[in-house]
């Protein structure tokens, strides 16, 4: 199976982060319906928002799903963080979205929490600095989830090394990490040339 099939195979959850009663008036009086903010994922990569509206709650929720489904994107992670910090706007809404160190957990609240947690991350520091309006708060999430990139994109861009585009600290992580496998590559030099020449 290919990446994209696996991907597909997974199973999509669904979580409804609002349903909202509005009314539109007529002739007769007023007639009500209902709204449904629902985000599904895969709790791997993959999540989508949607926005659903019926006469009734299950009709709207069904076509929320159905709108997510259409609204579906890959995430990029760091291993259960995000790439890079961000801010997400949409708009009076901004989510501010930050790499957190493993054991962290996920620091969010109402409908941020559920679209981080779908995308399947896993430790991630969020804030909002504008409107707590619910369904402004997860698109500005989402919008800000969508523009995330990986170093290794960015560094094909610009035609640099991974490390060259990396903050300091990773970049000396990796430095580091990188000196301690050729140390160790050195160190096994010798032995294995011995084993040979004993051969």
């Amino acid at each position: 199976m290919s990446t994209r099939e696996v991907a597909d195979a997974r199973e999509l959850k669904e979580r409804v982060i609002e349903i909202n009663r509005v009314a539109k008036v007529v002739k007769g009086g007023r007639r009500f319906s209902f709204t449904a903010l629902v985000v599904i994922g895969d709790e791997t990569d993959r999540v989508g928002l949607g926005y659903g509206k019926a006469r009734e709650v299950p009709l709207a929720i069904s076509k929320a799903v159905e709108d997510a489904k259409k609204n579906l994107f890959t995430v990029p992670k760091h291993g259960q963080t995000i790439t890079h910090e961000i801010v997400g706007r949409f708009g009076a809404a901004r989510v501010v979205l930050r790499p957190a160190s493993e054991g962290t957990g996920v620091i969010a609240g109402g409908g941020v929490r559920a679209v981080l947690e779908l995308a399947g991350i896993r430790d991630v520091l969020a804030k909002s600095l504008g409107t707590t309006t619910p369904i402004n708060m997860t698109r500005a999430t989402v919008e800000g989830l969508r523009r995330l990139v990986r170093p290794e994109d960015v560094a094909q861009l610009r035609g640099k090394r991974i490390r060259d585009v990396l903050p300091v600290s990773r970049a000396g992580a990796r430095e580091t990490e990188e000196e301690q496998e050729s140390a160790v590559a050195e160190a096994a030099g010798p032995e294995s040339q011995t084993e040979e020449t004993e051969e």
